[in-house]
This record gives C-alpha cells, structure tokens and sequence, in this order.
C-alpha cells in the first residue's frame, strides 16, 4: 500500500511507552465509562456499537474515519491504528507493529505467499495464518502494537506475468485463490479449519481482504495503477475476479476488505456503491469494516478526476459504503460535504458502526483485553520453535522442481565433493523475504545452508546485483571449471518485481542468462539452477541446455528458505511444490498489453486469453507443474456416478433432443445441485524410492471448447497425500456441478453446459455426461 502522498500518514502515527500494557477502553479503574451501555459486554455488539457513535461529537466522528483513530479520552477510546500488514507473517511494513523496541524484535517470516501456495495445502495455510494471528495478537499484548487489523491477504488474480505484486497473491485460479483466502482468514481470526467461528464473534485478530476488484497492475507503458480503468466483461468478473473475494466474505467471514485504488468500467472502485454496498454487503452480506487503500479516497479526484472536488470525493466514498479512509481526505473534507449536504451524518454514523463493531470483536471494549480470551499470548510464542518449523515445513512444500534430466538432484551428500555456488541471489538475506515483510527470527541464506551440507564450498557471486548490468565471468568460471557440482541461485528481486513496479520483460535480468550459460557451458557435470522470483520467468534456454540438470523455483522462500532449499538439493526433502501460475514465453508480453483485462481469447485480434483456464498458446511451464524425486501413478478408483442429471423432473430422452446447451444456476434449486454432486476416488501410488508428501490436483474439462467462452480445463480441488516408498494411496474429493462444472455467460450469470465432461488428474481422465 504504497501512497499518493505518503508524508502526510507521519502525522498520524501514535505513540506508545516501551513495554506498556495495550491502551484499553471500558476499564474497571473508570466506572463512569463501566456505566455506558457500549461498555457492557452481555449487550449484542451492533447495539454496542451504536451506544458509542451516538456518544461521539461530529468532530470526534470525523476523527475516527482515518487510519490513524485518535484517542477520546473523556470516554476512555484510546486512539487505534488501523493499518498492520501481515502477508507472510506479522510485519512493521504498516503503522500499527513496532519491532524497534520492547522485547519482540522479530517475528516469524513464511515464504512469500506465491511459494506457500504452490504446496496445494490448505491445511498448511490454515496454520500459518492461525500463526501469525497468534504472534499478532502477542506483539499488541505486549504494548508493541497499536492496533489488531492486518491489511491481509492480497487475494486479487495474478492475471498477467509481468505484474510486481503477483508475489502476494495465491496465483491465477479463482478456486485455489478462494480457498486460500478462507484458510488464512479464518486462521488469522481464530476460527476453526472447518469453519467454526468464536464465540460471540469474537475474533483473535482482524484479517482483510484485498484489493476489490479487478486490481492487478502497477504502472506499464505510462499507466499506473492510480489512473488505470480496467475494463471488464461482466463474464470475467463474475468467474474469475470476484469468486476469491465472494468466498472471502462468504465462507472465511472476513471482518476487513479493502477496495482499491483502480477503477473498474469507468467507476473508482472506493466509490462504487453497487460494489461495495449491493454486492459485498447485500448480496453476499459482508459484516466488517471496508478501508481504502492508502490514499485512495484522494485518486478518486486527484488522478482518475472522477469527482469534481475533494468534497465530492470524500462524499462519493462514503455514500458508496467505505467506512475508513487510509490517508486524510476523510479527515480533511468530510465536514465541508457535511455542511454542503453532499453527504448525510448517517453515511458517517454507518461507517462508525462498523469500526467500532470490529474492535468490540477484538476485546478491545472489554476492560483490559489481557485479562480477556488471547490475553495471556506473549512473547514467547513470537518466533517459537514450532512457528519457525512451520515456516521452514512451507519453504519445503513450495519448492517446485521443474527439471531434473538424468536423476541428477539429489546430489550426493559425501563429504570429498566440492561444491561451487554462484549468482547474485545465493547470499542474500533480505532476497528470500519479498515484499511486506518484518525482520525475521532466524536467516538462512542458500549459501550458508548448503555450507552446512559441504565443507568445500566456493562463492562467487557472479553479477555486481541482481539487475545484473555489470559481471566480471573470470572468477565465476575458474570455481566452476574446478568445482565437482555447480548450483547457481539467480533470479529476481525487490528490485525488479514489486509494489509500484511492474516488469516488461520475462527473461532473468541484465546479464544473468550469459552468467549462467557460460557457467553450465565449463563445469564438469550438468550443473543446478535455483530460480528465486514471485513471478514467472521465461527460462526456455535452461530448459533446452544439456548441460543444465537441474531447475529449482523458490519463489521467495523466507526465513528458512535457504534451509529448505539446501534439504531438496541433497535429498533430505522430496519436493512436491506444484506452480500456481502459468509460466508464459516472452513473446507473450510483446505482444499482449498489459491493461487487457480479458480473460478469454478472441479469434478476430489475435488475442490468446490468460491463465491455463483460457490460454491456448505455448508454455515454458504450465500451470499446476511440478516433479519429484518419486514417480507417482494415478487411477480413478470409482466415480460415484457417470451422468449428471440437473433437470430429474424432465424426460431424458427429450433432454438429449433438446436445443438448450446451457442452464443457469439460478433456476436450479439448492436440491439437484445438491443430488447432482459426484464423488471421485483418485488411488495414488509412489512407485519411487523417496517417502512423498504430494499435492493431486483435480480438473475438469469439457468435451469440446466451441467458442472460448468455455475454460480448457478447470481445477475443481486439490488434496495432498503422504506415502513412503512403494506405497499406495488415495485421495477423495466432491464434484459439485453447480459449482464446479460452472461458468460465466456473456451477461455474468452462472451456467453449467449440458454433455460430455472429463475428469483429470495428470495423464489420467474419466467422463461424466451432464443433462438439462
């Protein structure tokens, strides 16, 4: 959340005293307050929240619509700071988390989340985000924090490879992406695996869901993500850009969103109430408080010039359902629309409702919250063994092995090899982290683990950086010509991909191809590629080199990364990590622009669609790719029915006759959806000589694609499962047609196509036939 005018969010940073209790309203020191009904806890929350708005003079209100929430003393509301990241553990990349004094120093940092998804885990997830909600809540507890809202996960769709926060997000399938969303959510606020909520809607910490909608782009070819008008169909936002935020409300209950600094058909997305308010709290009944991205109010009139002046702009958020501004436009200008009746004192007031809502879910209207349910977490639980175990677990089961031409990795573990490790990312700690992070308990670099692997290890960095402009090969070739192995760790960085920076080009950088095939080109055996990058990179050249045996993608793998990666290389880790996204060729960015928002490919311009459910070109890697130091051989054990029947009232015999190709969801009732659902068995067997844990991704495709409307193939679910060698498993998962078999027509309504469909599991497929 970078800003438009980011000096001006200083003045709001509140201070706090070195290892001093949270600041707490409600305290049993004041009975004035204890007698105020908001106060008093058997009282349901909205009533609660009420109470204290209708307390509020207009200026205090006015004050409590900024991140920075100013302190009410004669009510005893201490100030709050709504803005806290924690993407990939608790971060200070926000105003809300201070690591530079009491005794938390550091929290544990898990791989980027791009690296995290490729493990296929929602399990996994789940327990990173209960994780950081518990060190979150540990850090407020010890006076280290002024707020419990994580501005938390980036959930929008990595539509295009050259975007610079496709890092954060889960990828580019809407179902994977969804439930993503739903485990960290509801790990983050406490809530059981299954789904079960706390009591009293009591949360553990706040998650948010980000950015709605459509918001994927930087700044490319003199657009930036503040002007930026996304036009899209209403086909692509109904089945691929809203589904992760439907199910972020929906399923995981999340208690933020934020809406984002684009517009999207001409509308900002602050500012649209169809969006925020029809949708989000209507249709899908969101219950929780909508930010802005940081300064976002302000874009709405001082880049897209939606509105005509400040006044308009903070009306126009407001009125379209935005509770908090992150930035000053609310502060600044709400009372001026206020008197020029451009908004009314109950857009204020319904605003307020939903922040104090959420901090009454917090405990923090409670009395002292460390007295209370979370209370008694504390530092000890920052930066545990078992968190930092669960850090190095992710790094393990995100690594995606993409080549390992005649069995080279593992390498072998005798202490006589001598080993070369060479390129501009093998040393460098603050390259596993990506973006929004905190300093991390522990750092390993790839260097250093495999140090711990061999004693005879040589470093040559290669590249003066990762932009790679300047090297000086010599020393770099001499270690390789001597060495018995080379593992050279390359890639991308923070300086290449990141928020406000976005890439143009998908081949490594600089001068780094050179590096790496003069390199593979003098060693003595086929040597190792480690790829760390969020996005995707076009390595077609390593791919076709002989001399190239292995290729490794780390992602950004965080704290324990270099650790994980240092196990794969020698065998003490089967890699199991499969790619969340579509690794494209260059050409592809030369030849599609960056602002296409389509999803779907169009026969008359040439234009090929995007992610593997569209896209119909060729590949470096496909999605859902990823070996393993074991074969793996899949079968269909049993399919609960072949033929899916979504109208049982009608004849079959007139339903094969029948014109009608498709039926809309909304006609069928939650009955045959229901009756329709289909459980597969899928038996696995590890045929290898290494124990697994390995991800088995389900699709579904049709039986024919006519017109492109229809995806190639959808994923419809993923399970993992764990096997020693030789031993056989299976994996069970529910096909829901009105939801799996499922896509967008032209209008955004939801349809299932009547015929063949196939069932797919890597090589393997099974048919299934739906009637309607």
């Amino acid at each position: 959340m970078s800003m438009v005018t980011s000096l001006s969010l200083l003045l709001l940073i509140s201070t706090a005293v070195c290892g001093a209790a949270p600041p707490h309203a409600c305290s049993s020191d004041d009975p004035k307050t204890q007698s105020f009904p908001f106060c008093n806890r058997t009282l349901h929350t909205p009533i609660r929240a009420r109470d204290l708005v209708s307390r509020l003079t207009l200026d205090e209100k006015i004050a409590q619509l900024t991140n920075g929430a100013a302190a009410i003393p004669r009510l005893g509301v201490p100030a709050f700071q709504w803005w806290s990241e924690a993407l990939h553990g608790v971060a200070d990349a926000g105003r809300g988390i201070h690591f530079n004094w009491g005794p938390i120093k550091a929290a544990t940092s898990f791989p980027q989340v791009i690296l995290t998804v490729a493990s296929f885990d929602d399990e996994l997830w789940y327990r990173i985000g209960r994780v950081i909600g518990r060190e979150a809540r540990a850090v407020y507890n010890q006076g280290q924090g002024e707020g419990m809202t994580f501005w938390s996960p980036n959930i929008n769709i990595f539509r295009d490879p050259r975007w610079g926060r496709g890092q954060e997000t889960p990828g580019e399938d809407p179902l994977t992406t969804g439930k993503y969303a739903i485990s960290y959510v509801r790990g983050v606020q406490g809530d059981s695996f299954q789904g079960g909520a706390l009591r009293g809607g009591r949360l553990q910490a706040s998650a948010c869901c980000k950015h709605f909608t459509a918001y994927d782009l930087e700044g490319w070819n003199g657009t930036n993500r503040y002007t930026f008008d996304a036009q899209v169909t209403a086909q692509d936002l109904a089945d691929t850009y809203q589904p992760p935020f439907q199910s972020c409300v929906q399923q995981a209950r999340a208690s933020g969103m934020m809406c984002a600094y684009n517009r999207v058909n001409g509308v900002p997305n602050c500012a649209d109430h169809n969006l925020l308010t029809k949708v989000a709290r209507k249709q899908w009944r969101f219950n929780g408080y909508i930010t802005a991205d940081c300064d976002a109010v302000a874009v709405i009139y001082e880049s897209h010039k939606y509105a005509k002046t400040p006044e308009d702009a903070a009306a126009d958020a407001l009125k379209a359902g935005m509770d908090i501004d992150c930035g000053l436009y609310l502060k600044m200008h709400t009372k001026a629309a206020l008197q020029q009746r451009k908004v009314g004192i109950s857009d204020i007031d319904r605003a307020l409702t939903h922040l104090v809502a959420v901090r009454i879910r917090l405990g923090l209207f409670n009395g002292d919250p460390r007295n209370l349910p979370f209370g008694k977490i504390g530092p000890r639980e920052v930066c545990s063994w078992k968190h930092q175990n669960l850090a190095l677990d992710a790094a393990r089961h995100g690594i995606v092995l993409l080549k390992n031409n005649a069995g080279l990795l593992p390498l072998s573990k005798s202490s006589a090899i001598s080993l070369a490790v060479i390129g501009p990312n093998a040393n460098n700690a603050k390259t596993l982290q990506g973006n929004y992070y905190g300093p991390p308990c522990k750092s390993v670099t790839p260097l250093q683990a495999l140090q711990s692997y061999v004693k005879n290890v040589e470093y040559q960095s290669g590249c003066n950086d990762v932009g790679c402009k300047y090297f000086d090969a010599s020393p770099a070739l001499n270690l390789a010509r001597e060495a018995d192995y080379v593992v050279l760790v390359v890639g991308l960085d923070q300086s290449q991909e990141a928020e406000s920076r976005d890439r143009n080009s998908l081949y490594l950088p600089g001068k780094q191809q050179k590096l790496v095939t003069s390199v593979a080109d003098i060693a003595k055996r086929p040597v190792v590629l480690v790829l760390l990058s969020g996005g995707p990179v076009d390595v077609t050249f390593a791919k076709l080199h002989p001399k190239i045996g292995g290729i490794l993608w780390a992602g950004y793998p965080g704290e324990a990364g270099g650790t994980a990666l240092a196990e794969i290389i020698f065998g003490d880790h089967n890699p199991g990590g499969k790619l969340p996204v579509t690794w494209y060729p260059q050409h592809f960015v030369e030849t599609v622009p960056m602002t296409d928002m389509r999803m779907r490919p169009d026969p008359f311009d040439g234009y090929p669609g995007r992610t593997y459910r569209f896209y119909r070109g060729e590949t470096v890697f496909p999605f859902g790719y990823g070996l393993s130091y074991s074969k793996h051989v899949y079968d269909f054990i049993n399919v609960s029915c072949n033929t899916i029947d979504l109208n049982p009232a009608s004849n079959v015999d007139s339903l094969m006759l029948s014109n009608t190709s498709y039926i809309k969801v909304s006609e069928l009732d939650a009955e045959t959806c229901d009756s329709g659902r289909v459980r597969v068995r899928v038996g696995v067997w590890n045929s290898g000589e290494m124990a697994s844990k390995h991800p088995v991704l389900l699709f579904v495709r049709p039986g024919e694609v006519a017109d492109g409307n229809d995806p190639v193939k959808q994923l419809v679910g993923f399970e993992t499962v764990r096997l020693e060698p030789g031993e056989r498993g299976e994996v069970e998962y529910v096909v829901r047609p009105c939801e799996h078999l499922a896509r967008a027509d032209a209008d955004g309504a939801m349809v299932v196509g009547r015929g063949s469909h196939f069932l797919v599991v890597e090589d393997q497929e099974y048919p299934i036939s739906v009637l309607i």
